[in-house]
């Protein structure tokens, strides 16, 4: 379903009433303040809408005020050599203009600027094109995703955005599709499934890529023991021209391409072949002159390594940077970060690429600080590991041997045979929020977190939230206090230059500018910028909304903005603590674009207090269906609800009513509320199940009555 705003059609030629697409004009900006910037076109007409290539991104530094790609460019530096907003002005920086986006959920999205025209996603999939200028509504796009499938994803019903192509927009959807939509008005032009089980719990949350023509997309899943794998399709036609599989099916084949021979040998024979993880959700980037295409891959399904693989091995090509061949997916090399990974480790962030002056000499090199705590620096063109250190606390590994390039076991993770605690979490010391890299400073900005979680062989603990005897787990480790940071840090030097301490651990991505600035936001809804050597504070600019995506910079008519996503969610909502006080304020999505001298930026309205806990209905229950209950609740519902009871954003189960109880079974069994997100259970539960985790809902209802 699509709705187009302010267009009109006259023989298939696409008309704007405003005419505004015939003055389109980006700029790349001085360094000056307020300099005026001449504009680079000013006749790009409707047929040239989103004409996007591969020369054009490799070009991008010759047009600054797009962002034609996720990472701007194929390098994935985040880096914008736009200048006008700078150390010295962007203490003025306010509010250009504002766009909802109809959601309360997490917005995770990098938007697209192309010559004038700001293409974004929302939640669940849904698309939008927006005048950069005013924040018009253009047209959006909604895939239609049944809600039911909210049950199938680890984290939220996010989406990171879009590709955008030759005048097509392209986007990968919650329930597996990936859609190809004109640019102009976003009716759809093909749909193609990229599930191979669509009975298993795969998802899209990812941003796909373009390279030669091929529109690469990964899925999610790992989480519930799903094959992973990459595919590319033809950007015409949606056709598959390929897709690598990053574990192998079986132990003897057969094998859908001649590198799953070779991972075969790394999973013991007896391992459990329901799936084994390794979905590619997130990071790549492109190295044009290599002709590489560097992924990253998953952890793995199930988490726990003697689950997964009891007879040990390294599980390839879990945890894992690939470099293919993007005409035909072939493995070039790879470099596992956390072989035999039993602690969600993921090697799905960030990669950067950047050439770097490294004891004397000029390496092409990735960049990457993945889940496990350490940062890599690999050279490029051959997987060779360069050099691995800690950027935050970790205790699961002492350090990684540069001759073998894996990491040394402390043995303080193995949690085979008791519970143990584990830094960094399952969190990761950095996500998928993006990193940025500038040329100028030589430094990569991380979004990263100190955090630590109880692992032990039933999983069902997140976190330390919950654990009666974290002061024994933690007997005779220095762990550190709980924080989110903003890391400057020197990838030569393998160093800490500077540290912006957060009240959150789970806050947004990075951007660096040649303004000399810094932009990051925070879950407690403050945008900073930050100068780029020292880490000062420029600005903290109040927006209310908490972010955890990236912002951009772009320019329009010698004006530079910065745009970011604001709405606050993700994995994390609901198991840090699940305290409401966590937010100030109505978690309002929108789009929030600034330039100098805007004006202040409305706040959302204060949240709501949810009231007392009203009276529930009597328990009886014994205590062993009481911990079945909650087994059962950890795995199945408190991902949304929280771990232990309370979530800033979706419904607190400890609120509940007597009335509302009644329905449980309605509601979790039946799908009563199946058209607002919360999909029946009745294939996961049986009835028993059900009435065993509402006892559990009551019992935690009945502590915070007693509290």
């Amino acid at each position: 379903m699509h709705r187009t705003t302010g267009w009109t059609r006259c023989n298939g030629t696409v008309f704007t009433h405003l005419r505004w697409l015939g003055i389109l004009a980006l700029a790349g900006l001085a360094a000056c303040d307020n300099e005026p910037v001449q504009d680079i076109a000013d006749s790009h007409s409707v047929a040239a809408i989103a004409q996007v290539d591969g020369a054009r991104v490799i070009n991008a530094d010759s047009e600054p005020g797009n962002w034609l790609a996720h990472g701007r460019t194929y390098d994935e530096q985040r880096y914008s050599p736009l200048a006008q907003i700078n150390r010295d002005n962007v203490s003025r920086l306010g509010l250009a203009w504002e766009a909802p986006m109809d959601s309360r959920r997490g917005l995770e999205a990098t938007p697209i600027v192309v010559d004038g025209i700001i293409y974004t996603t929302s939640t669940w999939s849904r698309v939008r094109a927006l005048d950069a200028r005013s924040g018009k509504l253009l047209w959006e796009h909604d895939p239609g995703v049944d809600r039911a499938w909210g049950k199938k994803l680890c984290c939220d019903v996010v989406n990171r955005g879009v590709a955008v192509w030759q005048g097509k927009v392209f986007v990968g959807t919650l329930d597996g599709y990936l859609v190809a939509l004109n640019a102009a008005d976003g009716e759809q032009l093909w749909r193609v499934d990229t599930l191979i089980d669509r009975g298993k719990f795969y998802s899209i949350t990812g941003a796909p890529r373009i390279v030669k023509d091929r529109v690469i997309i990964g899925n999610g899943g790992a989480e519930f023991a799903v094959r992973g794998y990459i595919s590319a399709y033809d950007a015409d036609s949606g056709k598959l021209d390929w897709r690598f599989f990053t574990v192998p099916g079986s132990a003897d084949g057969p094998f859908e391409h001649p590198e799953l021979e070779q991972a075969a040998a790394t999973w013991s024979p007896d391992s459990n072949w329901q799936g084994g993880g390794g979905t590619a959700w997130d990071s790549m980037a492109y190295d044009p002159e290599l002709d590489l295409l560097y992924v990253g891959t998953g952890n793995g399904g199930p988490w726990s390594h003697y689950a997964r693989s009891p007879g040990g091995g390294d599980n390839l090509y879990l945890a894992s940077i690939l470099a293919l061949r993007p005409d035909s997916g072939r493995l070039v090399w790879h470099y596992q970060t956390t072989p035999g990974d039993s602690w969600d480790y993921t090697a799905t962030q960030h990669m950067i690429l950047a050439d770097l002056e490294i004891d004397g000499r000029q390496r092409k090199v990735l960049m990457q600080a993945p889940k496990n705590g350490f940062f890599y620096v690999l050279d490029r063109a051959t997987g060779e590991l360069i050099s691995a250190e800690k950027y935050v606390f970790a205790n699961w590994a002492s350090h990684v041997d540069i001759e073998s390039g894996r990491p040394a076991l402390t043995g303080l993770a193995d949690y085979s045979e008791q519970a143990r605690y584990v830094f960094p979490s399952a969190a990761g010391g950095h996500n998928w929020q993006p990193m940025s890299y500038s040329p100028a400073t030589g430094l990569v900005y991380i979004p990263a977190r100190d955090a630590g979680w109880v692992h032990n062989e039933a999983g069902d603990k997140w976190f330390e939230f919950g654990v009666d005897n974290l002061e024994e787990l933690a007997e005779g480790q220095d762990i550190p206090p709980t924080r989110g940071y903003l890391k400057a840090w020197d990838p030569v030097a393998q160093k800490l230059v500077w540290q912006k301490e957060t009240a959150n651990i789970w806050n947004g991505g990075a951007l660096a500018t040649a303004g000399g600035v810094v932009f990051h936001g925070t879950a407690t809804g403050h945008l900073y910028a930050l100068h780029d050597e020292s880490g000062e504070v420029l600005l903290e600019l109040p927006i209310g909304t908490g972010m955890i995506a990236p912002p951009i910079s772009y320019a329009v008519d010698g004006q530079q903005h910065v745009a970011v996503m604001a709405g606050w969610g993700g994995p994390a909502f609901n198991t840090l603590g699940g305290d409401e006080a966590l937010l100030d304020f109505e978690n309002a999505g929108r789009l929030l674009v600034f330039e100098l001298d805007g004006a202040p930026v409305p706040l959302p309205p204060p949240v709501a207090p949810r009231g007392p806990v009203p009276p529930q209905p009597e328990l009886t229950t014994a205590p062993e269906t009481l911990e079945r209950g909650r087994l059962l609740y950890v795995y199945n519902c408190g991902g949304c609800h929280g771990m232990y009871g309370s979530t800033p954003m979706l419904p607190d189960l400890r609120l509940m009513t007597k009335e509302k109880h009644a329905l449980f079974q309605d509601i979790v069994l039946g799908g009563l509320l199946e058209n607002a997100g919360m999909s029946s259970f009745a294939d996961e539960l049986s009835e028993a199940d059900s009435d065993a985790v509402q006892a559990y809902i009551v019992s935690l209802a009945n502590a915070s009555r007693d509290e």
